[in-house]
């Protein structure tokens, strides 16, 4: 990435990063689950055992269906996707030979549809809104903010309590139990700083090693992203939303009728597809926006248009969350590894040249001005290499460095969310995925917490559900026996 340093956001508020995101709700392919199970130890995170658990947890206003849950805390809207622009993407994915599926999150996530949003009347449906403001009363629950954990305690291998530093005063909580849910960057550090880790990168900082995991802080894992942006010469985009004298008008609709820009999260469908046929399942996500702009919120001159964020999903670069110091308000070291393999790069390529294909087709005909990044003079593979080194952004998707497993390098027991080694601490978090999935990962962090939560308090695990899921049918080679496009 030229060596240059990639701004990461974080939820530092409830709900985490729930409370900050796109609310764009992906399950990510069953494959995925399939892949996670093939792990040693992994068995019962395969699909079937994973799907109850997605069920359980949502409110499908969609409706629900063998695949769909309409019963939990968390309401789905799907996205209108009634602006023009999105009539175009999805007639412009067909006719680059694609198809359209009916849920993203049900039988067939191949395709392009409208997607699910955590949105409910307008609001961002965070997950302390779905799960804790609805409990706060409880006797048996305190909620402190502002407070900063520094430290987890032991007497030998098992965890005690944490220290916290809370308004500049320092205190101990004692418990019984200690489940880390800070997320694929702050959980790893916190071990490291408590003595869990590479046990000889923890004593050359001076840190008593508690217990020798030295997978913890690696295997890092995350979505790169770029905007593929064109200007529109109709004024259909939501571009003038950002207009000062506009924000009274957008705030009444808001405020009176739950309706208008500032009712949705803009990202109301999207995609997935393969950059080639060697690959067993989607390994591209496209979100399309019916405006140009980038997360800081500049946009390009000329006003109206519309873009496609594309990246590779399942990137085999890893990275790693190294402790720098004793000191706990010093940010661990984040080395994400973007683009350090051959396959990352490859894919990179074809990623940018289907979504120019698409972005090309007639049915973007009465509204494409030319396409405004990276632009025409950007043509080549190594130039589309160099344009993305420098105009990537993460799709801030940091998972997978205190992986669940039983290997060598894995953090968390998979039966039980402890962590290896130690007793009276879990990890429920980004942090334990083992591979990243395909797509935004809120969904399948709130999968993992619902089915922790049965492990953590010992009840009887959901029954899996065995149901069919698409399986793309390769082309065969003379000789070679059909694939089946339905597995169970």
């Amino acid at each position: 990435m030229n060596g240059r340093k990639i701004y990461h956001a974080r939820g530092k508020v409830l709900g985490g990063s729930s409370s900050i995101n796109g609310m764009i709700f992906q399950r990510g392919n069953a494959l995925d689950y399939e892949r996670w199970a093939a792990d040693s130890g992994m068995g019962e995170w395969d699909y079937e055992h994973c799907l109850p658990y997605f069920k359980r947890m949502e409110n499908c206003l969609a409706g629900g269906d063998e695949y769909r849950g309409t019963d939990g805390p968390l309401f789905l809207e799907r996205g209108p996707v009634t602006n023009p622009l999105f009539g175009a993407f999805f007639g412009a994915v067909q006719e680059a030979g694609y198809q359209l599926t009916n849920d993203v999150n049900g039988f067939r996530q191949e395709g392009f549809a409208a997607f699910d949003r955590t949105l409910h009347r307008g609001r961002r449906l965070s997950a302390a809104r779905a799960y804790l403001h609805p409990v706060m009363n409880r006797p048996n629950l305190e909620v402190q903010c502002r407070a900063f954990v520094t430290k987890i305690l032991f007497e030998g291998t098992r965890a005690v309590g944490v220290e916290v530093s809370e308004h500049g005063t320092n205190k101990t909580v004692h418990a019984s139990e200690v489940i880390l849910c800070g997320g694929a960057f702050n959980s790893p550090h916190l071990l490291q700083l408590s003595g869990v880790g590479n046990a000889d990168e923890l004593a050359a900082l001076g840190v008593d090693v508690v217990e020798n995991l030295p997978g913890v802080g690696e295997n890092l894992q995350d979505h790169l992203e770029v905007y593929i942006q064109h200007s529109s010469t109709q004024p259909v985009s939501v571009a003038p939303a950002l207009k000062l004298r506009n924000r009274p008008w957008i705030g009444a609709q808001w405020l009176f009728l739950r309706k208008g820009p500032g009712a949705t999260n803009h990202f109301e469908g999207g995609g997935f597809a393969r950059s080639n046929d060697e690959v067993a399942y989607p390994n591209l996500m496209f979100h399309f926006l019916p405006i140009a702009i980038r997360y800081d919120g500049s946009a390009p001159a000329g006003g109206h248009g519309y873009q496609v964020h594309i990246g590779p999903m399942y990137s085999n670069s890893r990275g790693s969350v190294k402790l720098q110091s004793l000191d706990p308000s010093v940010h661990p070291a984040l080395r994400f590894n973007y683009l350090s393999t051959d396959e990352d790069r490859r894919e990179w390529v074809e990623a940018i040249r289907v979504a120019r294909d698409i972005l090309s087709q007639p049915s973007f005909g009465p509204f494409d001005g030319g396409e405004l990044s990276p632009g025409a003079a950007i043509s080549s593979d190594q130039e589309i290499l160099d344009w993305v080194r420098r105009d990537a952004e993460t799709a801030l998707h940091p998972s997978c460095t205190c992986k669940m497993g039983t290997d060598e390098m894995s953090v968390v027991d998979p039966t039980t969310m402890r962590v290896h080694g130690l007793e009276g601490l879990r990890v429920v978090d980004a942090s334990a995925m083992p591979y990243v999935t395909n797509g935004n990962i809120y969904a399948p962090v709130m999968m993992l917490s619902e089915k922790a939560a049965d492990l953590i308090r010992g009840n009887t695990p959901l029954a899996p559900i065995d149901q069919p899921f698409y399986r793309h049918q390769r082309p065969q080679t003379a000789g070679a026996p059909p694939e089946d496009a339905r597995i169970a």
